[in-house]
């Protein structure tokens, strides 16, 4: 998996550094589970914190409502931590 790295400002304690990662989301379980791949998340080692940029919420809530049009159903092993 590639993963893509770009430094940002951090929106929390605006500090330079931070920086701007793609990672793999699910939401939902079971027969209503989705996952979106790719999804930039904001990473700051300065303050610890990860988050959403706004842009990308409003992404993922078009992603959800429109599942059906914008998903590839893909056989995925599940396991189970106990």
């Amino acid at each position: 998996m590639n993963t893509k790295i770009e430094a940002t400002v951090c929106d929390v304690c605006g500090t330079s550094g931070a920086r701007l990662i793609h990672v793999t989301k699910s939401y939902g379980k079971e027969e209503n589970l989705l996952v979106i791949e790719n999804v930039p998340v904001v990473s700051c080692p300065q303050c610890g914190e990860s988050y959403l940029t706004a842009k990308t919420l409003r992404e993922i809530e078009r992603i959800k409502r429109n599942r059906t049009n914008v998903a590839v159903e893909r056989p995925v092993p599940v396991a189970v931590f106990t």
